[in-house]
């Protein structure tokens, strides 16, 4: 046991915080409470104790000797350090218990609202384009917009909560999130809508870096590794959480409705009211959670750290039924820092507008200092090798997320134009179509007096065919093309057959009236369930690599699992040569995911226990961010080879995982590391 902690457990009477003596008065022999009348601790005798197993006690004095040992011969420690070490040895004593496992709910959620974000958009897409009338263009800004502001989101929600506090900060970004969710559900145009998950996304961007700086102040050492990765398992839960609402909610026309022409609130709105609940719910709960009081111990709050971790001390011991445990710490050493002096000077002057201006003036300066002090000769090094693995990891992984469905729609695409329909030299008179036409092309053929009424037209093509004194009315169409074709004398009344769908063709005494108002079909509307399909398979398949790698984090070690989860990964990307079909590809989808998450759980393990308490969100908050900058990178590419050749991505994603996973072999053993 280090000598300030010894000093702060037994010198009671001369640095007890004021008002807080009762709490903890020295018990002689006599003082005993009734929890323990009647008891004799000496007669007492501990159940492993046959078994040779030593005491938890005699565990716990054992590693506090040989903390205090390498201490001592390290020589003259700085006041971060003896912090850090008496920090530990409080959180040894608090135990693990109720009160870690109330805010690994609380902060799960908050997890859990990041990975349901990660799918709203590509889940809401199919049918909200055909609501917001979306082009091509605009549904590939919106999936890029979300991505890009939840990267801005964790560079400035991840640098405040280093300065701002954990707690404080988590709620504003949740706060932000839900906010502009459930505006965005109400948005009736494209841009209203953009602009909202927009701030969404800035808001739940926040909350990755935050959570595991926050849960990782209150575990002790030998909790750390495991239980953060239990914290990871939120994300995994996130995605089934929206692959099945989104499956439930969305092909049910049902759950929406209008009201009149001009305002539509149709299913699609519903799932993305319903995706923002675990955000909600983890707001609710972080009104009942306290400040990490590390953060707090880093910014001099010694009476408000204190009256935390009595709090966490007594809540663990109370639910273990040991009611009769005292906390017994007096005093914490805390350091005031230069920069707290700063904005209390500052702050202390001016009006109520000048003061706030200059605190927050004096907040960003801090915030960007702390930035650039991640590349610093201590910590360059780190920083370099930490950003190489993140965004190894997330361009491979958020890559091939694209690419695996995308390349699933192609095979559909495919599979359905195979079977296509070939007409020629048809000659149809005085026929009415009342019933729709699919997947057919039709060439050469005179349509005379014909008329279309009412249907719908999917993937047909007309081809140097001749209409003449035809009527089209109340048409709706997908993939409709009219090439080179003469019409004489026609007339489109009421569809959405618009000029472009008709290329080198001749109109002669025609007319195209009344356009439809709305959106067109989507081709393959089959291809909708599918997405979340593979996305709530792939979501389900982590659930062993989850559980696997929390047993085993702290016995091999954070990096080895690192660095051999990516390079198992880079050796299941061989296997998608073989993905010739759709059942494969969701099989290897499977098995990538599941293999792949050892690696992010280590990784963001490595992340919290690799930088100081002054450095560990905004360190956190700008690797995620590049990891959100390699996952727009990684999407973008990909998707770009989907239908042109599989070489490619599978290449770039076995380069980046083997790069990754050998440069996250060279990362130091964080795992009997105190949190600095």
């Amino acid at each position: 046991m280090s000598e300030p902690y010894q000093n702060s457990c037994h010198q009671a009477g001369d640095s007890y915080p004021p008002g807080y003596q009762t709490d903890g008065p020295p018990q002689d022999e006599d003082a005993a409470s009734d929890a323990t009348e009647g008891r004799d601790e000496e007669d007492q005798m501990y159940e492993g104790e046959y078994q040779g197993i030593p005491h938890p006690d005699e565990v716990k004095a054992a590693q506090r000797a040989a903390r205090a040992k390498t201490a001592a011969a390290a020589g003259a420690r700085s006041e971060l350090e003896e912090l850090s070490e008496q920090y530990e040895d409080i959180m040894e004593d608090c135990g693990h218990g109720r009160f870690q496992w109330t805010l690994f709910m609380v902060l799960g959620l908050a997890l859990m609202g990041d990975g349901v974000e990660c799918f709203v958009v590509a889940f809401v897409l199919p049918s909200a384009e055909k609501d917001l009338c979306l082009s091509h263009a605009q549904k590939g800004t919106l999936g890029l917009v979300v991505f890009l502001s939840m990267m801005a989101g964790a560079f400035l929600w991840g640098g405040l909560a280093d300065k701002a506090g954990r707690r404080r900060c988590l709620t504003a970004a949740l706060a932000v999130n839900c906010v502009f969710a459930f505006l965005s559900s109400f948005a009736q145009g494209y841009g209203f809508f953009l602009f909202f998950r927009l701030l969404s996304g800035i808001g739940i961007g926040g909350s990755v870096p935050i959570v595991y700086s926050y849960f990782s102040e209150f575990l002790q050492m030998d909790k750390r590794g495991e239980h953060l990765s239990w914290l990871c398992m939120f994300w995994m839960v996130g995605g089934i959480y929206a692959s099945l609402t989104a499956w439930a909610i969305i092909p049910r026309s049902g759950w929406g409705f209008s009201m009149g022409t001009e305002l539509h609130f149709h299913s699609w709105r519903v799932f993305v009211l319903v995706a923002a609940l675990p955000a909600i719910t983890s707001l609710v709960g972080l009104t009942f959670m306290p400040e990490s009081p590390r953060f707090l111990l880093e910014n001099a709050k010694h009476d408000e750290a204190w009256m935390i971790l009595k709090q966490v001390h007594d809540t663990n011991w109370r639910a273990k039924g040991q009611p009769e445990k005292v906390f017994t710490v007096t005093h914490i050493k805390a350091p005031k820092t230069a920069e707290d002096e700063f904005i209390e000077i500052q702050a202390a002057t001016g009006t109520r507008v000048q003061r706030w201006a200059v605190r927050w003036l004096a907040l960003c300066r801090l915030v960007l200092r702390n930035v650039a002090s991640l590349l610093s000769a201590e910590f360059r090094l780190a920083t370099l090798f930490m950003a190489i693995v993140w965004f190894c990891m997330a361009f491979s992984y958020y890559g091939l997320s694209v690419w695996f469905p995308d390349m699933i729609k192609h095979l559909q695409r495919q599979e359905y134009q195979a079977k296509v329909k070939l007409f020629h030299g048809e000659q149809v008179h005085h026929f009415t179509f009342n019933f729709s036409l699919e997947n057919q092309i039709h060439r050469e053929g005179q349509f005379v007096h014909d008329k279309f009424i009412n249907i719908e037209l999917k993937s047909v093509t007309f081809e140097d065919s001749l209409f003449e004194d035809c009527h089209f009315e109340n048409i709706r169409s997908a993939d409709t093309l009219f090439r080179n074709c003469t019409i004489r004398s026609s007339v489109f009344y009421n569809t959405d057959l618009r000029q472009e769908r008709f290329v080198g063709c001749r109109m002669e005494n025609s007319s195209l009236e009344r356009g439809r108002r709305g959106c067109q079909l989507e081709a393959l509307e089959q291809s909708d369930v599918l997405i979340y399909l593979v996305s709530f398979l792939g979501s389900l398949a982590v659930l062993p690599g989850n559980i696997i790698s929390a047993l085993f984090m702290e016995k091999v070690g954070r990096v080895k699992i690192i660095g051999g989860s990516m390079l198992a990964s880079a050796g299941c990307c061989f296997l998608l040569f073989l993905s010739f079909s759709q059942a494969a590809i969701i099989a290897l989808q499977c098995l990538f995911c599941g293999v792949s998450v050892a690696a992010w759980n280590g990784i963001e393990v490595v992340t919290v226990e690799l930088y100081p308490t002054s450095k560990r969100a905004t360190a956190f908050g700008v690797l995620n961010a590049l990891c959100k900058l390699a996952a727009v990178l990684g999407s973008a590419i990909f998707a770009g080879f989907v239908g042109v050749t599989t070489v490619v991505p599978i290449l770039l994603s076995f380069a980046a995982l083997v790069c990754g996973g050998l440069v996250a072999l060279r990362l130091p053993d964080t795992r009997e590391k105190i949190l600095l």
